[in-house]
């Protein structure tokens, strides 16, 4: 299995950079009190320094912003994981604990104001892509959604061999391939466009190899995806 980035991505989104993560062999049901400890100091940092009315204007949400648009998404009604992240922790909702991974990622992405995600690897079918929908997409029941729907041709999807497993980049993934407690091997990305620099992602991927090798064990391998690298073995 691959996963591979197609080369119009890294042409229409000038200096993208993705880390990833691959745990294999884990433990998704250990106690993370501590990363708890982090996401709530994390939320009251964010609350000093964000507010609802800036936020769009933030570089590493803006960034995202203006990616949406070049692909069809309205910033407004889909935003990005992070700026998802920020506003709700900035309109007073709390996160709640999800899973091990989950919770770890959340943390990750909340410390370096980065999109971050995950799939199951056993529920995985074929390769993995990062590209552009096509008109012939298959539809996909995203997380919280009753109805399955088709991408819009054009949006930048993660897919595999049966349909997306998360649509409009990182805006919702689909629940076919979600973390679960059961998990044992997954993948994990985290995401950066420009002012985002490859030393950042490194910087962001590393700390949470660290953190699953710590909560979940297993055997965990990192790399960052670029131009110059655009694919990995899973």
């Amino acid at each position: 299995m691959k996963l591979i980035i197609d080369n119009r991505i890294f042409e229409t989104f000038e200096g993208l950079n993705i880390g990833i993560v691959i745990a294999k062999n884990i433990d998704n049901h250990a106690q993370t009190t501590d990363i708890w400890d982090r996401i709530k100091e994390r939320q009251q940092e964010i609350l000093r320094e964000l507010n609802s009315e800036t936020l769009s204007m933030e570089p590493k949400i803006d960034c995202w912003r203006r990616a949406y648009t070049k692909f069809g998404g309205k910033p407004k009604e889909n935003r990005s994981s992070i700026e998802n992240l920020c506003k709700m922790i900035l309109k007073g909702s709390e996160l709640r604990p999800i899973n091990s991974l989950v919770d770890i990622y959340n943390y990750i992405s909340l410390k370096y104001v980065l999109p971050a995600g995950g799939e199951d690897l056993d529920k995985i079918k074929g390769e993995i892509h990062l590209t552009f929908a096509t008109e012939n997409e298959s539809e996909v029941a995203l997380l919280g959604e009753k109805e399955a729907r088709k991408p819009h041709a054009g949006e930048v999807i993660y897919k595999d061999n049966i349909s997306a497993i998360c649509r409009r980049w990182n805006w919702k993934e689909a629940d076919r391939t979600k973390l679960t407690n059961e998990t044992k091997n997954a993948i994990l990305v985290v995401e950066g466009l420009p002012p985002t620099t490859k030393n950042e992602i490194e910087m962001a991927t590393t700390e949470l190899s660290e953190l699953i090798a710590k909560y979940c064990h297993g055997s965990v391998e990192m790399a960052i995806l670029n131009e110059q690298n655009p694919k990995i073995e899973v």
